[in-house]
């Protein structure tokens, strides 16, 4: 992948984001089938993967598209994959700082926990439920075979090689081996593990027959498995040769390919052009009948000239193209990759299944407050940790790698799995009337459809983001210190941007709305949508005191109908961060028993804030069923306070939450079947 250095902001993760919630797989599972005809569970490799003309196929001569994801930062450790790109990218760099804080035997150690942690069956399962039929494995040199030996291979190294083939055959899936980082390195950038100290791949010719010798070996181990679907041979090669002539590129890839078909005649070979995969000049015509060029992309528009170079190649050359590497963008300008490869029949691989404190990989491995203070560290803003800490540190950071333990980005699966074939949304969370609805809950879908923001993709060096925290759209989310949260609010909001929400409303009522914002100037302004319709007025929000300083403004007066619903948040004018919408139903009202209306009231709980018992008074005009019931902000029931018949006249009700820890609470009051919500501060 290209060297990059995204600044990111660390932020709270709810336990409700740690789980991948199997219904929304189910759901994407389901769309696939309908739409794509695709099935995961049909794709197990019946014979080996070939070409046909401009097409990758079966052993059958039918069409396999790839929809593959990479599995970056296993066996060739990339800095910004574990924020360490200021002071450490290559994998070696990466090495010898860990070494020279614990020791070679506990770097060795801190190694195997993470290699045995970071890709395991799970990762495999996952990717399969999640639609995928293609893992591209890359993998530095030196995992086969020691840089300082040789000839001498490495059982234990191959054994992870292993393992991800039989795990993707299990699961119905092909592998694609990618060489990521060649004996000396076949590009000048970190990436390839390059050390400008030391002759490269292009400057030693030792380096090059070694680089032949190893695909030889693997070509061996590999050349009747079914499930490996090709050999990418090097990884984003990135030297100027003299003369700007890639002949001595092609001249390696040729001995590589004989040096392979002396003993494989099965698998595909994957050629990248130079200059990062992008740059086929002097790599035709092809030198082999099961070959495609694989190119990658990143950073630039997704329309038909950003590819036009490619196509070309494919029709002079009658050569399958692939897309072997793509992503480190917004969940838009993946669905609009995606959707440019679909309509050009390209199959793709994306970069890459988990990085550390991500939002835009499907897994983030969550930082520990430990792993931070190391990274201080080692960028000069803290004193040395002792062995132990540092190595505890690490530990940590191995061990929560797991699958089991990462934040599963399921906007980032829907953005690739889903949106590319439709503009219809789907809820990201449960958002119930009365309640609260958080602002950064808004749905899933496409720019202009779930939400608009003007600043949405990364298309020549700008962020998409500028918050980098809990989801991977253009919509700017940060970490939100009010009470309550759900950890996040949405900020830098700019007039003319606006956000949708897939409500349920319980029950048919008229309600009152708590904004809960923040302002350093005031000037914002928004209205609210339901459905069609504009509800209430203009909604101005003066100056709070600062973007974390935060306020609430009340509007009442909303007659919502039962039912789900399409709210939508438009933003007239910005300079304010939004947490939530808070929905109570009104504080009287007419209904009927036996035909006949009757007339109740409800008055406010006090005292509010409560540290332990509220008192909750309501009237009766005649006769009626009371339920009272307290829940907590997830809408989880937490006591039942009283429930029966209850005469005419004034009522008084206590309600001891001694035992509850502090927080919000919203006490609801049902009338006779109507429903009356009060939220209730409780301070310890």
């Amino acid at each position: 992948m290209m060297e990059m250095n995204i600044g990111a902001r660390r932020g709270n993760n709810t336990s409700s984001h740690r789980k991948i919630e199997m219904c929304y797989i189910k759901k994407v599972i389901v769309f696939l089938i309908v739409t794509c005809g695709f099935l995961a569970g049909s794709l197990k490799a019946q014979g080996f993967i070939t070409v046909k003309g401009q097409k990758i196929v079966d052993s059958k001569g039918i069409e396999v598209y790839f929809k593959g994801m990479g599995l970056g930062g296993w066996l060739e450790p990339e800095g910004y994959m574990f924020g360490m790109s200021s002071f450490a990218n290559s994998p070696s760099q990466i090495r010898n700082k860990i070494e020279k804080l614990v020791g070679k035997t506990n770097a060795d150690t801190l190694y195997s926990y993470f290699q045995r942690n970071f890709v395991t069956e799970d990762d495999i399962k996952a990717l399969h439920s999640w639609g995928f039929n293609l893992v591209r494995l890359p993998f530095h040199y030196s995992i086969l075979t020691p840089p300082d030996s040789p000839g001498v291979y490495s059982e234990i190294g191959f054994s992870f090689l292993d393992s991800v083939v039989a795990w993707c055959k299990r699961w119905g899936m092909y592998v694609i081996l990618d060489m990521h980082c060649a004996p000396g390195g076949q590009s000048d950038q970190t990436i390839s593990d390059y050390d400008p100290s030391v002759p490269s791949l292009w400057q030693d010719t030792l380096k090059e027959s070694r680089t032949v010798e190893i695909w030889k070996r693997i070509a061996s181990r590999y050349y009747k498995e079914t499930a490996i679907a090709g050999y990418d041979l090097l990884n984003e090669p990135r030297w100027d040769f003299p003369g700007g002539d890639n002949k001595p590129l092609r001249d390696l890839y040729v001995r590589i390919t004989r040096a392979i078909r002396s003993i494989d005649t099965n698998h595909i070979i994957y050629i990248e052009g130079n200059q990062y995969a992008t740059d086929f000049t002097g790599l035709t015509p092809p030198w082999d009948p099961k070959m495609v060029y694989s190119f990658h992309k990143y950073w630039n528009q997704n329309d038909q000239s950003s590819i036009q170079n490619y196509l070309k190649l494919r029709s002079a050359y009658n050569i399958p193209l692939w897309l072997g590497e793509s992503g480190e963008n917004s969940n838009q300008w993946y669905v609009d990759c995606i959707k440019l490869m679909q309509q050009n029949d390209i199959g793709w691989s994306w970069w890459t299944l988990k990085k550390f404190n991500t939002i835009n990989s499907p897994l983030n491995v969550v930082e520990t407050p430990e792993y931070r203070q190391l990274l201080d560290y080692w960028n000069g803003r803290s004193s040395p940790p002792s062995t132990d800490a540092a190595y505890n540190a690490l530990l940590e950071m191995a061990l929560k790698s797991h699958f089991r333990d990462c934040v599963f980005q399921k906007d980032v699966i829907d953005a690739m799995m889903r949106q590319p074939y439709t503009y219809a949304t789907l809820p990201f969370a449960e958002n119930v009337i009365p309640g609260i609805i958080y602002a950064d809950n808004y749905d899933m879908g496409n720019d202009r459809y779930a939400y608009l923001d003007s600043v949405y993709q990364n298309i020549g060096g700008s962020p998409w983001n500028n918050g980098w925290s809990y989801r991977n759209d253009g919509v700017d989310l940060e970490p939100c210190l009010d009470h309550p949260s759900n950890g996040y609010d949405v900020g830098w909001i700019s007039g003319g941007e606006w956000l949708k929400y897939t409500v349920s409303v319980v029950k048919a009522d008229t309600y009152s709305v708590d904004i809960r914002y923040s302002s350093a100037n005031g000037g914002g302004k928004l209205v609210i949508q339901m459905d069609s319709n504009i509800v209430g007025n203009v909604i101005s929000l003066p100056k709070s005191g600062g973007l974390q300083s935060w306020a609430t403004i009340t509007v009442n007066g909303f007659y919502l109908t039962e039912g789900a619903h399409a709210l939508r948040l438009f933003f007239i004018t910005g300079g304010f961060n939004l947490n939530y919408l808070m929905f109570s139903s009104g504080v009287n009202g007419i209904s009927q028993v036996n035909g006949r209306d009757f007339k109740y009231e409800v008055d406010n709980i006090f005292p509010n804030p409560s540290s332990s018992s509220s008192v909750i008074k309501y009237t009766l005009s005649s006769t009626s069923h009371v339920e009272i019931e307290f829940f907590d902000i997830l809408g989880q029931v937490v006591a039942k306070v009283f429930s029966g018949e209850e005469n005419p006249g004034e009522h008084t009700v206590i309600a001891n939450m001694g035992g509850f820890p502090s927080g919000i609470y919203f006490c609801r009051i049902l009338i006779n079947g109507r429903i009356n919500t009060r939220k209730l501060f409780l301070i310890k």
